[in-house]
């Protein structure tokens, strides 16, 4: 269950009592469209924060992930609070919200103490893999700057005779990275190497949230995402870049039961009737996946309320994207 959520725009040190050599900071997790990074965090993490589906630009909001390890926890891990920052998908922008999005991913870049560039490596490097190297901090500028770690992730899709060098070689080309792993994501491998190697790059110094904050995002916000994840599963083609969800009303109406009202908004008229489906069974799919997942979250019974309305070509308009929260300022 994620507990403990709060929107405070700045965390502040937490003062207690930790080892001398107790480290924390921030790790942005970047790399082009379906790499795994969300998919990455959860696993690290233990629990679904963010939500993932095999459609780009799946991530459209910053989202911190907080682990946090007492002493001796799990495979001789230190005592540490790794931050992660998971991002948008860097690519090239064909619209304000895409711009939105590499924005937010590109602002994350220097404020981490740790950089995190995970690759898919199924597949050689690809054009926006390349406008991703580019943008990561350059060690010829003369400056300090947060140490960067590659991760090769899909090993699970290697074969056996695979040689992981030669496959990885041509990331190594595109940024002089000494330190890098092969990982998967989506099956474990090398988790607890790839924490090793994050904590020890991380700065010393306290906490910055408490020990059992897993997220820096409200409940509403997440249940909103998980809702778009279901229409991610069940929509295709063109509708689900076009889809935005917004929480109308989110209130606790007895221990057990929590009321949602959620607004699924599109661009045509076309699309909503795609949304909704025959006798309203696409609808009725998207709420029964998502009021599953929700339901998970909160640990006790959900009515969740769907409606779709359509908001010509919202995804252009800035006042649209400041209203569903697209916005870096």
């Amino acid at each position: 269950m994620v507990n403990n959520l709060t929107d405070a725009p700045l965390p502040e040190l937490i003062e207690e009592h930790l080892p001398p050599n107790h480290r924390a900071g921030f790790v942005a997790v970047v790399g082009r469209p379906n790499v795994g990074k969300s998919t990455l965090m959860n696993r690290l993490l233990g629990q679904k924060i963010a939500i993932v589906s095999p459609k780009p630009q799946t991530t459209r909001q910053r989202l911190l992930g907080i682990l946090t390890l007492p002493d001796s926890e799990g495979e001789g891990l230190p005592a540490a609070q790794v931050i992660f920052v998971d991002t948008p998908g860097i690519h090239r922008p064909l619209h304000k919200l895409g711009k939105f999005l590499v924005e937010s991913a590109r602002e994350a870049i220097p404020d981490a103490d740790v950089i995190l560039w995970l690759v898919d490596g199924s597949e050689p490097p690809t054009d926006e893999d390349r406008l991703v190297a580019s943008w990561l901090p350059k060690v010829s500028e003369g400056h300090s700057s947060a140490p960067i770690l590659l991760g090769l992730n899909k090993v699970d899709l290697f074969s056996p005779e695979t040689d992981v060098l030669l496959v990885c070689q041509p990331f190594l080309d595109l940024y002089p990275i000494t330190e890098w792993l092969p990982i998967s994501a989506a099956r474990g491998d090398n988790e607890a190497e790839l924490l090793k190697r994050i904590i020890q790059l991380l700065p010393l110094g306290p906490r910055f949230f408490p020990e059992d904050q897993v997220t820096d995002q409200q409940t509403r916000f997440i249940a909103a995402e998980l809702i778009r994840e279901a229409a991610l599963q069940v929509l295709h083609q063109e509708v689900p870049h076009a889809l935005a969800v917004g929480i109308t009303e989110f209130k606790q109406r007895s221990e057990q039961l929590t009321y949602i009202n959620a607004t699924i908004i599109i661009e045509r008229d076309s699309q909503k009737k795609i949304v909704i489906g025959k006798q309203g069974q696409t609808l009725k799919q998207i709420g029964q996946l998502a009021r599953t997942e929700i339901e998970t979250m909160l640990e006790g019974q959900v009515y969740l309320d769907l409606w779709v309305k359509v908001q010509p070509n919202w995804r252009k308009n800035e006042a649209d994207l400041r209203r569903l929260g697209y916005a870096l300022t």
